[in-house]
C-alpha cells in the first residue's frame, strides 16, 4: 500500500512540475512572418480562416 501511495505523490509531482515548466519556458505560438521565408512572396501569404492540407 506504501508503493501505491508513494508512486500517486510521484505522478502528481511529475504532472504539477511539467505544468510549472510548461509555463515557464516561454514557448508561444508565433504566427508566421512570411517576409522572412526565402522564395515567398507577400502575395503568395495564406488566407485567413482556410484550411490548408
Amino acid at each position: 500500500m506504501i508503493l501505491v501511495i508513494a508512486l500517486l505523490a510521484l505522478a502528481a509531482w511529475a504532472t504539477i512540475a511539467t505544468f510549472v515548466e510548461l509555463r515557464r519556458d516561454g514557448y508561444r505560438r508565433v504566427p508566421t512572418d512570411w517576409r522572412r521565408l526565402a522564395g515567398r512572396d507577400l502575395h503568395q501569404e495564406a488566407e485567413s480562416g482556410r484550411l490548408y492540407r
